[in-house]
């Protein structure tokens, strides 16, 4: 039986707990999950794509149920030749919906091999997003519990003003 293999797309800059959630609740359903970074010129990143690459690997644990790599180009194509049977795209709102669900429609009139699956982030994430992460540690605030243990050493070497949660 083919192995089912689902591709979860962002740019995570940087990587935190809401996407490392959403990777383990789709393990419920796919074999593997390949966390795949898109290749976006027009998004100023904080963080190289290997130091992205390295935050996620290092946050995973070890599990051989995933992996992480980057790509350019359609995000349908890759997963065709990933052998890929879905995307997976987090929610936190309404508002992500609308727009997610654009994507979702396009990419399923690209390749009708491909499924978007939608999954809700968990309460405790809610608000949580890259941006919020960011904006936060660049003002000296700490995301502790709100980004793998890894991610926040990372974060903490980057900016070393950030202080630590009382």
């Amino acid at each position: 039986m083919a192995k089912k293999i689902a591709i979860y797309p962002g740019t995570f800059d940087p990587f935190h707990n809401g996407h490392l959630e959403i990777i383990h609740r789709a393990l419920g359903t796919f074999d593997s999950v390949i966390v795949a970074l898109g290749l976006n010129p027009e998004k100023q990143t904080l963080f190289t794509i290997e130091e992205r690459m390295d935050m996620i690997r290092n946050s995973v644990n070890g599990d051989p149920r995933i992996d992480c790599e980057h790509f350019e180009g359609l995000l349908v194509r890759y997963a065709e030749r990933k052998k890929a049977r879905a995307i997976i795209r987090g929610l936190r709102a309404v508002s992500d919906f609308e727009y997610e669900f654009q994507l979702a429609l396009m990419n399923r009139k690209l390749s009708r091999k491909i499924e978007t699956f939608f999954l809700m982030t968990a309460h405790r994430y809610l608000y949580v997003s890259s941006r919020i992460i960011k904006a936060t540690v660049v003002a000296g605030g700490s995301p502790e519990g709100l980004v793998p243990d890894y991610v926040l050493k990372v974060l903490k070497k980057k900016f070393p003003g950030i202080k630590s949660v009382s």
